[in-house]
Order: C-alpha cells, then structure tokens, then sequence
C-alpha cells in the first residue's frame, strides 16, 4: 500500500510539474483572479493525493484536476459573496478594456499561457517581480528555483512574488491578451521569462535529473508561436535559434547514469543535427537588420559551439568577441563569468583565472555555484590543488542537483587524492 501511496505522489507531482502552467492559466483565464486559482489549483492537487491511491491514476491527470479546480472555485465564488464581488468588477474592467484581439488583427494568439505571460509582463509591475511571478506561478518553479534562477535570496525572492500579486489585485491589471499596440513593450519581460524556463528546463536548479526536457521543449513551443506571432521581432527569432541550438545538445549531456558530461567531453554525434541546422539558419536573420540584441549574440555564440568538430577546432577568439558584445548590451556577473571561461580556453587558465578573481567581490556570485565550479576546474589545471580543492568544496555546497554534486564530489576527490 505505501510502495502504491509512493508511486501516486510521484505521479501527482509529476503532472503538476508539466501541466501547471496550463492549468493556472485556464483558472485565471476563467476566473480572473490569480489567488483564487492558485488556491484550488493546489486544492485540486491534495484531492488528487486523496482520490488517486484508491481510484487509480485517471487517463488524462492534468483534465482531471483542471475540472476539480474548477469546480472548487465555483463552490467558493457562491460561499464568498466579497470574493465574487471583487471578481465582478475585475470582469467589468476587462469588458471596459474591450475585447480581445482577434486572430486577424494580431496573427495567431498564443494559448492561454502565453497570454498570461503578456499580462503578467505589464508595465505598472516592477522589472524584477514580472519574471518571478510568472516562473512561480505559470512555470511551475517552487520559490527557491526562482530565487535561484535570479541570483537572490528564497525569502527576498518570495516577498517580490506577494508584492506582485497585490499590485496585479490592488491595480486592477486585467487578465487579457494586449493589442498589437501594446505588445512590443511587453516582448522584453516575455522573452526573459521564456528564456528562464528554458533555462530551468535545460539545466534544473535543483533535484534528482539535471535536466527538465518538458519545461524546455514547453519554451521552445511558446517561442515558436511567439515567433509567429511577431515575425519582424529579431530578438524573438534570436531566443528561438538560441534555444534550439543548445537544446539540441541535450542526449549528450547526461551519461547512461544520469550524470553529468561537459561539453568538452561529450559525444557530438549525439546531439541533434535537424535543431541544430534550424537554428543556425535563424541566426543570420535574428542579427540583420540593426544592432544586435542579446539573444541574436547569445544564439551566434552557441551556433560557433554547434559547428565545431570538437573542443579544441571552436572558435574561441571569436567566442570572446561576442562575449564582449553581449557584455555591453547587458552587464552581469554570469556574463563576465562566462567570458572569463571563454577567455581561459583561448589564452589559457591564468588568463580566465585573473578575470575570475576580479569578480570575487560581486554579491550575486555568492550563491551562484558554476562561479566556484569555474575557479576550481581553472586552479586544477594550473595544479593548485589545494586552492581547487577549496574551490570545488564551495560549488558542492551550492549545487543544486545531484549530477552536479556527484560531478563536483568525482572533481574533489581528484585533487584531494
């Protein structure tokens, strides 16, 4: 009975994992407040841990807890008249605002959750809330992967998420797909968001597997649609050849066991060769026709990677290039830190060293584990071993999933041996 109770809690969580986002999206969408549906969405999940043990795990989960949510907030709405009150004037709002755009106006609409994402973008939102609400809420992501996601403290991370609520609740921001006016001033936080789950998808934050492949192909699908969308946007067609090009290293980068292969080591004749050939021929165009944005860069740079043979044929010089533009354009530590790696492979450890110790001070590294991961690799080559030592104790303390510590253990062990 407790190997069956296991077996229905991994499945609830599994379906919750992929099918959030989806599900949230037609709550709000129905409903209108994003409270209420995060509410009976997790009502809905504890009736499934109930239910499921002693009906079995129905044919289509994610359907199931969909009408079970929504029934949940029906029964609600008709218990708490000042919910449904509030609820009433934020329909009367949306109506105002007028009706959603038709497909002719704006070209295919995204499903329910790319358009929550537009809403969650809007303007009257600070920067940083917009993409951890959405990661939270419609991504899936506990608070802890968002915070990690964005280099901040989980308790820092969670008063942004409730902030953002509120001002969503207390400013009366309509769930509603914008015009096609409105929409290139909300593409950027879009495409961050799309880009974080992509991220989160290829290289997880935290868990058993290093890698979530349905948040990344969940990314690349609503990049597509979006690619549709606003065809003329080059940075929606840089995200796009971005994410494909370096989805299409996924097989290679995990070992038979689940373990972790650098991209050094990894057996290329495993990676997609059909991505990779859609990507590289959207690179060209997410790059013409102005300046460079930075995921046209980040795309041209994973298109040098992809093209290479091997390790020692990449183009690294022109790699560093691009670092140094994708650096002006947006100025961070994990761009640097990227830099300075590219920078070790093509004048050699101390070189990418110096510039790894010329961020030491950056708060936002602190927590960031490829920083001391980064650190230890290069002090190894350069057999400091002790000092790699310490470097790679400090990343096994921040790693997040169990490939990458079982990878840093493998590296410590060497060097401590």
């Amino acid at each position: 009975m407790r190997e069956r109770s296991t077996a229905v809690d991994l499945a609830v969580e599994a379906v919750f994992r992929e099918e959030h986002g989806l599900l949230l999206a037609s709550l709000v969408s129905r409903f209108g407040d994003l409270d209420l549906a995060e509410e009976v969405a997790s009502e809905a999940i504890e009736a499934a841990l109930v239910r499921w043990p002693l009906d079995g795990v129905p044919s289509r989960p994610g359907a199931w807890l969909l009408t079970t949510a929504r029934r949940k907030a029906v029964d609600r709405l008709r218990r708490d008249r000042a919910y449904a009150a509030r609820l009433a004037v934020l329909q009367a709002d949306a109506e105002r605002a007028g009706p959603v755009p038709s497909a002719d106006a704006v070209g295919e609409l995204p499903d329910e959750r790319l358009q929550l994402f537009f809403t969650c973008a809007h303007p009257a939102l600070p920067a940083e809330a917009r993409g951890a609400l959405i990661l939270r809420c419609l991504a899936g992501l506990t608070t802890p992967e968002v915070a990690r996601a964005h280099l901040v403290p989980p308790t820092t991370m969670a008063q942004r998420i409730v902030r953002a609520k509120r001002k969503i609740r207390e400013a009366r921001i309509p769930f509603r797909v914008p015009g096609p006016d409105e929409l290139p001033g909300r593409l950027p936080g879009v495409l961050q968001v799309l880009y974080s789950i992509f991220t989160e998808g290829y290289a997880a934050s935290s868990g058993t597997r290093l890698q979530r492949p349905g948040l990344a192909e969940e990314a690349i699908r609503l990049a597509r649609v979006l690619r549709r969308l606003l065809p003329a946007e080059r940075e929606v067609t840089g995200l796009l050849a971005l994410m494909l090009l370096v989805h299409a290293r996924r097989a290679a980068r995990t070992g038979p066991d689940g373990g972790l292969v650098l991209l050094e080591d990894q057996d290329r004749t495993r990676w997609d060769r059909t991505m990779i050939e859609e990507g590289l021929a959207l690179v060209p165009p997410a790059l013409a026709g102005g300046p460079p944005g930075p995921y046209g860069v980040q795309a041209a740079i994973a298109a040098l990677h992809d093209e290479a043979p091997d390790l020692a044929a990449t183009d690294w010089p022109q790699i560093v290039a691009l670092y140094d533009v994708l650096l002006a354009l947006t100025p961070s530590p994990v761009v640097a830190l990227n830099r300075a790696v590219a920078v070790a492979m093509r004048d050699g450890p101390e070189a990418g060293l110096t510039l790894l110790d010329e961020l030491a001070g950056d708060e936002r590294l602190r927590t960031h584990h490829p920083y001391p991961a980064a650190r230890g690799e290069l002090l190894h080559r350069l057999g400091r071993l002790p000092e790699a030592a310490a470097a790679y104790r400090r990343a096994l303390e921040l790693a997040g999933t169990e490939p990458e510590r079982a990878y840093l253990r493998r590296r410590l062990h060497e060097v401590e041996s």
